[in-house]
């Protein structure tokens, strides 16, 4: 037991959410932003300088200018008010939704899925484009979709379970060909995107860019959407007047301040870190594919982020699995740890039946939906780390065979 206490446990869930970085805990040590930033007395103009320079540092990474970032709670709240934002424009500027048409990517995290749900209550029509055998949503099935009334798109830029890319700026260029009567509006939930990726909004198409800290090595409870300039949104939260009038509530500068910090810090890193974790990842896939008989990889790495890995066991609870690991020090997931406890992975799922390429055998789309494991490696990770991990999960895997023939006997 003494043993298992003095051992480093092994982080590799980071696509649930990422440690705080040192630097952006010390950015957010501040006894001059205690103030409200809308107050205009000395304290509150501190306050609200120091949430300015937050928001001029995030466009700057965006590519955009500051009047453009709207800070929000989180990532969740990103996407609610670009979607609900957009639809309450509608609806307030006389324009019913049963007369429009939306498309949403169908492997988006549950806060985009649940804006659609919503949408659909409230009269509008929802079309959900389903991915390639790779995991990727394609031009074509998004232009297969459109409508003379399509007036929105959402496609999450890299999927939070199997962490396939999508293409952007192919979409976007599709949007904006004038082939359908309006414009049509472009969302992505950007998620752990800018960790490996430029997120450059100009260069990828986008209307409606969400952000979240605390996927970004940043401090929960704050967020930002990005919002062109020929975008209009509504208000989904009444109650102030702060953000441009799209957030109600006093601003956090020092939230602010550390995801700021963060995004910088994962900039200046984003080569670097993309080369080693992608080897460190495709070592984890080589080394559980030839010790695991019947694997398979979920999604197609080469177009992947480079800190995930998405696998399918087959014959042994994925719970079981994640539990036998964690009781040795390695923390990982089964899904998106929104949809941990339910039973499939709604993303895997979509991708169909599988052949693992060692065998002549065929896994289900249900039993490889429901048999997912998500390794999401990061800035802390280490080639013993992944040695450790193989070794660990090889163990637990024969173990729970044996367990499980035995009960069959």
């Amino acid at each position: 037991m003494l043993d298992f206490l003095r051992r480093r446990r092994i982080y590799l869930d980071n696509a649930s959410a990422t440690p705080v970085l040192s630097e952006v805990v010390r950015a957010m040590h501040s006894e001059e932003a205690f103030a409200n930033p809308g107050a205009i007395h000395a304290d509150g103009v501190s306050a609200k300088r120091m949430l300015e320079e937050a928001r001029k540092t995030i466009a700057a990474e965006l590519g955009r200018k500051p009047r453009q970032v709207v800070f929000t709670s989180g990532l969740t709240e990103s996407n609610n008010l670009a979607i609900l934002g957009f639809a309450r424009k509608l609806v307030l500027a006389g324009t019913p939704l049963e007369s429009t048409h939306w498309i949403v990517s169908a492997i988006e995290h549950d806060s985009v899925l649940e804006c659609f749900a919503e949408i659909e209550r409230l009269g509008g029509v929802v079309s959900h484009a389903d991915p390639d055998a790779k995991g990727i949503v394609t031009p074509e099935k998004i232009q297969r979709l459109l409508r003379p009334e399509t007036v929105f798109v959402s496609v999450g830029w890299a999927n939070n379970e199997i962490g396939v890319i999508q293409p952007l700026r192919a979409i976007a260029h599709l949007l904006s060909s004038g082939k359908t009567a309006a414009r049509i509006v472009f969302h992505s939930d950007a998620g752990q995107g800018p960790l490996y990726l430029f997120p450059h909004v100009h260069t990828l198409g986008v209307d409606l860019f969400s952000l979240g800290a605390g996927k970004l090595y940043g401090p929960r409870g704050v967020g930002a959407l990005y919002v062109n300039d020929k975008t209009l949104i509504a208000p989904t939260m009444l109650g102030g007047s702060q953000e441009g009038g799209l957030h109600a509530g006093t601003e956090e500068p020092v939230l602010a301040a550390g995801f700021a910090r963060a995004f910088e810090t994962i900039s200046k890193e984003r080569n670097g870190e993309a080369i080693r974790l992608s080897r460190l990842r495709d070592s984890l896939a080589r080394e559980l594919s030839a010790r695991i008989e019947g694997l398979v990889i979920n999604g197609d790495l080469k177009q992947a982020l480079p800190h995930m890995l998405n696998i399918s066991v087959p014959n042994i609870s994925s719970e079981y699995l994640v539990l036998g690991l964690d009781h040795e020090g390695i923390s990982i997931s089964t899904k998106s740890a929104c949809r941990e406890g339910e039973q499939f992975s709604h993303v895997v799922e979509a991708l169909g039946q599988a052949k693992n390429p060692a065998s002549s055998k065929i896994m289900t789309k249900e039993e490889r939906a429901k048999n997912t494991l998500r390794f999401s490696l990061g800035r802390d990770t280490t080639a013993s780390d992944i040695i450790r991990t193989v070794k660990v999960l090889e163990r637990v895997t024969r173990r729970t065979a044996v367990f499980a023939e035995s009960r069959i006997k």
